[in-house]
């Protein structure tokens, strides 16, 4: 009986330790739809619906586009704090010379954070 108790008090353990990680990291997760393709660090991203999860807490974080459940690009970025006026998902791009736009920022409505991209890897 007493080894039962504690097998079942060392998996409850585990589960706690587990959720705090697991719910810090939604919080570094959106889903996003691009509507037109648009070019982000020379990866060009199609029209659809992307999970956008980045890793690190800023300024200067790596993200993840992830489509069906596949990574499309993983990119750097600034992670910055929107104002209180942000109030829906909004994508911006540059128009560029040749197709397609390029990705400058993503904001996330009624959150605190958007992500600012470089239009060249190395930050030039």
């Amino acid at each position: 009986m007493k080894t039962k108790y504690l097998q079942y008090l060392a998996v409850l353990s585990t589960l706690a330790l587990l959720f705090p990680a697991d719910a810090l990291a939604r919080g570094n997760a959106h889903s996003l739809e691009i509507h037109d393709v648009v070019q982000v660090s020379g990866t060009q991203l199609k029209s659809g619906i992307y999970k956008v999860e980045w890793q690190g807490s800023g300024p200067v974080v790596q993200v993840s586009f992830q489509q069906n459940g596949k990574t499309v690009v993983t990119v750097p970025a600034t992670l910055k704090t929107n104002d209180d006026q942000v109030t829906q998902d909004a994508i911006m791009t540059e128009a560029t010379s040749g197709d397609p736009s390029t990705l400058k920022e993503i904001d996330f409505g009624h959150q605190k954070e958007a992500l600012v991209f470089d239009r060249n890897p190395d930050g030039r």
